[in-house]
């Protein structure tokens, strides 16, 4: 069982950049035929897709995010990462990351989430 964990900074200031990092256990990013993504829940909503990164290192990002989101990787340290630009208060949620298999889009893990909040 794959385990994931995020990391990142609790609180950021509008306009700013997010950055929040996916350790990985259990698992390799770069596993064949595996996806590695983000999601987030606003309070109140339910879950909004945001992006993946493939195991080639290959990026799909939600059409609505697509202009201020980024997803990269460090293989050597096993770790995936997001990036979020321009930040406004509607960013605030709960961010996950996961992983899934690609053929079969089953055997989904995720991590416990991190809130992150947008304020001045």
């Amino acid at each position: 069982q794959v385990q994931l964990q995020e990391s990142g900074p609790g609180l950021v200031k509008p306009s700013q950049t997010l950055s929040l990092t996916c350790t990985v256990s259990s698992g390799t990013i770069t596993t064949t035929n595996y996806a590695w993504y983000w999601i987030r829940q606003p309070p109140g909503k339910g879950l909004e897709w945001m992006g993946v990164i493939a195991y080639d290192g290959s990026t799909h990002y939600s059409p609505s995010l697509q202009s201020r989101t980024a997803i990269s990787r460090d293989t050597s340290k096993n770790q995936f990462s997001l990036y979020l630009s321009s930040l406004t208060p509607e960013d605030t949620a709960v961010y996950y990351c996961g992983s899934f298999y690609l053929p079969s889009y089953g055997y989904w893990s995720w991590g416990q989430g991190t809130q992150v909040t947008v304020s001045s």
